[in-house]
């Protein structure tokens, strides 16, 4: 057993390797490939000033009433384990988004998180993110394969019947999405089912306790922050290509959500996954590719870099051990 002093420097060591970690993987991103970000400073040396400064403006308070919105979403999937203030659940957020830049799939964002919580709660507590979780991708979902939809029936001349086959799957896989998130409780009776797994019934189980009306307001809170980032693509793609129309825009801006979604990432290094997909993507309505990733990396530094080096700030506020600690 460790004595306290022993735990308390171990600790502390930990949180010093996540900062160590956060930054170089950020220095390494940004200051070594930083060429979309310097693309964008090239492309608004051109525009007016005032407008470049009203844009960012808007897009970094975006930024803020973005993660706000989590953290509110946050507090909420919890208040049945633990009562969080607000201010603390800022702080669980950014403090995660921190973990999540070096992390696969965001995996370090939920230790970021519940580590805020007490001992007794923090496995429950992963198991409250993950419905916060999966209602968002839902929504990243159910719009972003109607936006598809949208993109094979204007921009890929396939046969008929298989444009209906294709919508027909599609519609239903959302069908099954939506479903089974406001009856979450599927899922806790399938892990019951699985000799294993059944024993961990006490962690799990707290899937199951959310009602209707708590899972639309989980629901809700996924949908405004969809809103807000979506909100975020358009002013900055605006910004750079004025003369883009709004409709096939957005569409493209949905895609983009969705395959981001479908595909596993790191992201501090899935910027060039993430720019190429854009590229290739707006490539069907816009010819300026590099207007497009420099609009992509702009908004990926602004909700994800710049919320993580504000989240390191919270880092030595965790406890690994005890509350004590």
């Amino acid at each position: 057993m460790l004595t306290r002093a022993a735990k308390k420097v171990f600790s502390y060591l930990i949180k010093i390797s996540i900062l160590v970690l956060a930054f170089l993987f950020i220095y390494h991103q940004y200051l070594e490939k930083g060429d979309n970000l310097k693309h964008f400073q090239q492309l608004i040396a051109h525009i007016s000033r005032q407008q470049v400064l009203v844009t960012m403006s808007a897009i970094l308070l975006l930024m803020l009433v973005n993660w706000l919105l989590e953290s509110f979403k946050w507090r909420y999937l919890t208040r049945n384990l633990e009562k969080i203030s607000a201010w603390g659940a800022i702080e669980a957020v950014f403090c995660g988004l921190t973990w999540a830049i070096f992390t696969p799939n965001r995996l370090g964002e939920y230790a970021g998180r519940v580590l805020f919580l007490p001992n007794r709660k923090r496995i429950h507590g992963v198991f409250a993110m993950a419905v916060g979780s999966f209602g968002q991708n839902v929504i990243t979902n159910v719009v972003g394969l109607s936006a598809g939809l949208w993109f094979l029936a204007s921009f890929f001349h396939i046969n008929i019947w298989i444009y209906l086959a294709i919508a027909a799957g599609a519609v239903g896989f959302m069908a099954f999405l939506l479903i089974f998130f406001f009856h979450i409780q599927w899922l806790v009776n399938l892990l019951d089912r699985i000799p294993y797994i059944k024993k961990f019934h006490r962690f799990f189980d707290i899937m199951g306790r959310y009602t209707k009306p708590e899972l639309i307001t989980i629901m809700g809170f996924s949908l405004t922050r969809f809103a807000v980032f979506s909100f975020q693509y358009y002013l900055v793609i605006h910004l750079l290509i004025p003369g883009i129309s709004i409709f096939p825009m957005m569409m493209m801006v949905f895609v983009l959500f969705f395959v981001q979604s479908a595909l596993p990432s790191l992201d501090i290094v899935d910027v060039a996954v993430r720019n190429g997909t854009a590229a290739y993507l707006f490539g069907y309505i816009v010819q300026q590719p590099v207007a497009v990733m420099a609009a992509v990396s702009s908004i990926w530094f602004i909700n994800i870099i710049f919320p993580a080096i504000l989240g390191s700030v919270f880092v030595f506020k965790l406890h690994f051990f005890d509350r004590n600690i």
